[in-house]
């Protein structure tokens, strides 16, 4: 069935402009779940003859559902329905996992390297570690369902846990069994765009906006337990903050 058979013509006698006539049938189709998430939506010349309007029209209906996250052009493929946006709350220390499964998102990650070795100078400032001390690294790829939302360096006093192999798909489960994990954490973030290199790993385009967020956490004795840096896909992911006067 097309999409005019399920929503209705536009209503050429209506006074509303004709792109903002489209442009509501489309986020209405897209919020009923008549086109859904990662789904195309019809090309701009089958909207056009479809519903009986100029390219341009189609055009700017689109322009409109882009500005507002809603769809987004993929080069080469067509106009995408985005998936919606993860928000994170910086008013409770929570993993990404939590974060993931309480917004009904199904949290996994891919493991690019787990290893063990001496402090570098600048994880050693961080952590409040002597040189030479032990420490375990985690990298890897974290994704929401089927869309990859960040890339993340976790380095782990070799205090906090038996080993690198007990760190299952939770970093913060593990640290938790270990009797280890963060009740209080230090975070600061900034814009970045993404690397050739990590954009590939992502599989997004170089260049990318991106979210750069450091996290530091302490155990209730003081100790650090964790220097985590992160880098989020700014068109998948917010970042809120309570605030209180």
């Amino acid at each position: 069935m097309s999409l005019i058979e399920r929503v209705g013509p536009l209503q050429k006698d209506d006074p509303t402009p004709l792109y903002l006539q489209l442009q509501k049938i489309l986020r209405d189709a897209v919020e009923g779940q008549l086109v859904k998430a990662e789904e195309a939506i019809p090309t701009e010349r089958d909207l056009a003859e479809e519903f009986d309007v100029s390219r341009i029209t189609v055009r700017k209906a689109i322009d409109g559902l882009v500005a507002d996250g809603i769809v987004t052009r993929r080069r080469g493929a067509g106009t995408f329905v985005t998936r919606p946006r993860v928000e994170k709350s910086f008013s409770k220390l929570t993993s990404f996992s939590e974060d993931m499964v309480s917004r009904g998102r199904k949290p996994y990650s891919e493991w690019i390297s787990k290893t063990a070795g001496a402090v570098t100078p600048e994880e050693a400032l961080s952590l409040g570690l002597s040189p030479g001390s032990l420490v375990y690294r985690f990298h890897r790829i974290r994704y929401a369902d089927d869309t990859s939302m960040a890339l993340e360096y976790a380095t782990i006093p070799a205090y906090c846990l038996p080993s690198v192999e007990t760190v299952g798909a939770s970093l913060y489960e593990a640290l938790e069994a270990a009797g280890h994990l963060p009740v209080r954490a230090l975070q600061r973030l900034r814009a970045v765009a993404f690397t050739a290199e990590q954009a590939e790993i992502l599989g997004i385009e170089t260049g990318t906006p991106g979210l750069f967020i450091e996290r530091r956490g302490f155990l209730s004795d003081g100790r650090t337990a964790e220097f985590t840096q992160s880098y989020y896909r700014g068109d998948a992911y917010d970042v809120v903050a309570e605030l209180n006067g």
